[in-house]
């Protein structure tokens, strides 16, 4: 019986491509600061939970290597992404519309005044 051994096969990232998605990045982290200064209305919650989503598929893609991986992993990664966005942001959608119920007279009453 022969003993197999696990190779694992390495390979070199340019630091050209690095630094570009380190860059964007840093841009989609400027998108998402520059976000909060105007009112998208109900969209604010999904555009920043995408840009949110693209800041993580780039990180796990390039700085965890699952780019050059099988591609099921990369398929499994964006499927478990895609469902996570989903489900938070059908939770803080679906909070939002509570919100007066959760603190009665929120916002209604006079400063100093006690309940």
């Amino acid at each position: 019986m022969a003993h197999e051994t696990a190779t694992a096969h390495a390979h070199i990232v340019l630091v050209r491509v690095l630094v570009t998605v380190w860059g964007a990045l840093v841009i989609l982290t400027g998108i998402t600061v520059a976000a909060t200064w105007f009112d998208f209305g109900s969209w604010s919650l999904w555009i920043a939970m995408g840009i949110a989503t693209v800041k993580a598929s780039l990180v796990a893609f390039y700085f965890m290597h699952l780019r050059w991986d099988r591609p099921f992993y990369g398929f499994i990664f964006l499927a478990t992404m895609f469902f996570v966005l989903l489900f938070v942001g059908i939770v803080l959608v679906d909070t939002t519309s509570y919100q007066p119920d959760i603190i009665p007279a929120y916002g209604s009453a006079a400063p100093g005044a006690t309940p």
